[in-house]
């Protein structure tokens, strides 16, 4: 059977992750990996967690395993109402949330709303990958803006913008991960995200607003959240996930977004999987009604923050001249930059022969940008050993690339 002439236009666009290509790689025992985006598993609240699935067992065993609304379970919801009230000072309806399979799941079913093959949209450049694959799924040109040591640039944005409408074209959303991004660590600061709404405003385009480790912040005070600062104009969608800050096995996550746009989302995820999982939703609820969530992402921001730190230092020991790094203020991942004629995705070639592994650069720029000489580097899963040692390596691997 020639399957080639049987899949559709979808199925033979799509290419698959780089990063979950090069885990395969990794799994050998030997070699570092620096490139997942994995939480440290030490810290999940294994004891925690087990209590809420005993609980909702012991007391609500109908709603935990039955079908469950598209929704969401009313229970979870309820929590996220207060949780986004208590951390964001952003007061949520019901009906303005959707309960998702973690916020990859909102980033597909985002495209599949939003657009048409053919359509524009701006992100940053780089840029989230797997919001990169979502979106050419769907046929859509992603038009990147330029990015400083303060993320995006509000101006690059605007470039942008008139290009697309010069040439006739309206941009459907513009997609950001505006805290500590990944891939490259960065957050935007209030006053350029308040320059950026004034943008879509303009240009009448949505803001999708991708936030998933937001509250793993180490220093320095968090800006305000596009969709709060927004004010309930209904100019942005906001994702969020339970995956970087609770447990990823969980796939959790929801949709804050006005509700007649949730509303498509609702009949959406009826055709493509009915619900989330219910009894994982009601396990949350009870986690998040114990309390114990904001005291669990108190010990990972303890964690991470010693890591990042460590990761730092050992760069600045041990890197040649003509590499340069960022400092995020939160989150799992930096970005390393190397001397512009060391093509990264090459020098990974060494980099495994050496028993390291990282991610190259090139695959989180949108297709007209991409650049060779970056990569991504994760602090949150290796041991504080295994990020001396894996930097060592890395070391090695540069000087090696640059002779």
């Amino acid at each position: 059977m020639d399957y080639k002439k049987l899949y559709s236009e979808t199925a033979q666009s799509i290419k698959a992750s780089a990063i979950r290509e090069l885990l395969k790689l990794t799994v050998r025992p030997e070699i570092i990996s620096l490139a997942g985006g994995l939480p440290d598993p030490t810290l999940f609240p294994v004891e925690a967690v087990a209590k809420s699935l005993q609980e909702v067992l012991a007391t609500t065993p109908r709603e935990a395993l039955q079908y469950g609304t598209t929704e969401g379970q009313p229970v979870l919801k309820k929590e996220l109402v207060k949780l986004l009230q208590e951390t964001e000072n952003i007061e949520a309806k019901a009906e303005q949330l959707l309960v998702v399979s973690a916020s990859q799941q909102g980033l597909d079913m985002t495209a599949r709303i939003f657009l048409n093959r053919g359509d524009a949209i701006v992100t940053s450049s780089p840029t989230y990958l797997g919001a990169l694959q979502a979106f050419a799924a769907s046929g859509a040109d992603v038009y990147g803006a330029d990015s400083d040591e303060q993320g995006v640039i509000p101006c690059a944005i605007e470039k942008r913008l008139q290009e697309l409408k010069e040439a006739g074209k309206a941009c459907k959303f513009i997609y950001l991960v505006p805290d500590f991004q990944n891939p490259n660590g960065l957050t935007i600061p209030e006053e350029r995200r308040v320059e950026i709404l004034k943008l879509a405003e303009k240009y009448n385009t949505l803001i999708v607003e991708d936030s998933p480790y937001r509250q793993v912040r180490f220093e320095g005070v968090a800006p305000k959240t596009f969709y709060a600062l927004d004010g309930g104009r209904g100019n942005v969608i906001t994702l969020f996930t339970f995956s970087k800050v609770f447990v990823p096995g969980f796939r959790l996550g929801y949709v804050l977004a006005p509700a007649e746009v949730i509303q498509k989302y609702v009949i959406l995820k009826q055709a493509m999987d009915l619900c989330t999982t219910p009894i994982v939703q009601v396990a949350a609820a009870a986690y998040l009604r114990s309390g114990h969530l904001q005291h669990h992402i108190q010990d990972v921001v303890k964690v991470y923050h010693k890591k990042r730190d460590l990761m730092l230092k050992v760069l600045a020991e041990y890197m040649p001249q003509g590499v340069s790094w960022t400092k995020p203020e939160g989150g799992l991942f930096l970005w390393v930059t190397l001397p512009e004629h060391i093509d990264a995705q090459e020098m990974l070639k060494i980099s495994l022969q050496e028993k390291v592994a990282y991610v190259a650069g090139k695959d989180f720029y949108p297709p007209r940008d991409a650049k060779k000489n970056d990569l991504r580097l994760n602090f949150s899963y290796s041991t504080e050993e295994q990020i001396v040692e894996g930097i060592k390596r890395l070391a090695t691997t540069i000087k090696k690339a640059m002779a």
